[in-house]
């Protein structure tokens, strides 16, 4: 992206930026011009990062579920053109019969209650932009239900349910709203976190699986759907390898590529 010598580097937000799909995203947009705020709770891979990106990103401790240390985060910018709603996160694959509640509330706080915070502070510093672009990082669960995917399912299907109201409600504004859904993502944290540190059995998540998404490929589709000409929006995006026909039918098993 290239930018005339006057114009200021636009600014972009990725939350939940320490790792996976947010730390790609960072490195992606970064790529792509932006000057990269990377936002997340530790400290030390937020610091990684940024060191990786280089000298237009910049870290930014903040909890989304914090309703200060948003306020205080976001008071730190002067411009900003790009949201990226990333933080957010599943914990326990139990039924709903025999869910662990205070789970369910910690997924609604980060990827519901998070989402809209953060968007609650950047709307008056978007409005001001005209880039001004809202990805919100949501799943395939925002949209399919699977068994034992409960409190997580129902966090991202209002993760998704706030993109849709979002963009009905700044309907004659020049901001963008992106819902994006991805599907298997294979990402250092995600599945070991929502199994309790379990690492054996985070790895049988995917086994078998030929080629499921990176981290990488979700932050190709952010460049994508932010790198549009302004009006042209993205309502929703789902991503999935080819392996994953849905959240519950995933191909175990090698897949003839054709030497792609």
């Amino acid at each position: 992206m290239s930018e005339h010598p006057s114009t200021p580097q636009p600014v972009a937000l990725v939350t939940g930026g320490g790792t996976g799909i947010g730390a790609a995203t960072a490195r992606r947009l970064a790529a792509d011009g932006f000057a990269v705020v990377v936002a997340g709770r530790r400290r030390e891979r937020l610091d990684e990062v940024v060191a990786g990106v280089g000298p237009t990103a910049r870290a930014l401790v903040l909890d989304v579920t914090d309703a200060e240390s948003v306020r205080a985060g976001l008071a730190t910018f002067e411009r900003l053109d790009v949201l990226v709603n990333n933080a957010g996160g599943a914990l326990g694959v139990s039924t709903v019969e025999a869910g662990d509640l205070e789970q369910w509330e910690q997924m609604y706080a980060t990827n519901v209650l998070g989402t809209v915070r953060v968007t609650q502070a950047a709307l008056p510093l978007l409005r001001r932009s005209p880039r001004a672009t809202i990805v919100n990082v949501s799943s395939i669960a925002g949209e399919r239900v699977y068994a034992g995917g409960g409190g997580y399912v129902a966090a991202k299907h209002g993760t998704s349910v706030v993109s849709e109201t979002l963009r009905l409600e700044l309907n004659g504004e020049n901001i963008r709203v992106t819902d994006l859904r991805p599907g298997m993502v294979r990402t250092e944290e995600f599945s070991l976190t929502r199994l309790g540190g379990d690492q054996a059995a985070a790895d049988r998540v995917y086994e078998g699986v030929d080629r499921p998404l990176v981290a990488e490929d979700v932050a190709e589709c952010v460049g994508f759907v932010v790198g549009l000409p302004q009006h042209v929006v993205i309502d929703s995006l789902v991503v999935k390898p080819v392996a994953q026909a849905a959240p519950y039918l995933v191909h175990r098993g090698p897949i003839d590529w054709k030497d792609a």
